[in-house]
């Protein structure tokens, strides 16, 4: 089995739960996966990724607004569940 249907199989089964997601080159995802296709798996998490603080041009006081961004498959380098994220 490749690596990129390892990482597949492993996002379906837990699908809804809260992930922290490692790319290759080092990069972090953290949020709560609600799609996976065969090359993607979607993130929902409270901002866009590398933005600033909160309130700057997404969301503000507005109230929470969750956004969703894909992470492909075959750029992961670790996975890790939301259990193991706090402590």
């Amino acid at each position: 089995m490749s690596r990129t249907q390892h990482y597949y199989n492993l996002c379906n089964r837990h699908q809804g739960r809260t992930v922290r997601i490692i790319e290759n080159g080092g990069y972090e995802h953290v949020g709560r996966i609600v799609r996976v296709t065969p090359n993607c798996v979607y993130l929902e998490c409270n901002r866009r990724p590398g933005w600033g603080g909160f309130g700057y041009g997404y969301g503000g006081y507005y109230g929470y607004r969750p956004y969703v961004y894909p992470v492909a498959l075959a750029a992961i380098g670790g996975f890790v569940l939301g259990a193991a994220l706090f402590w």
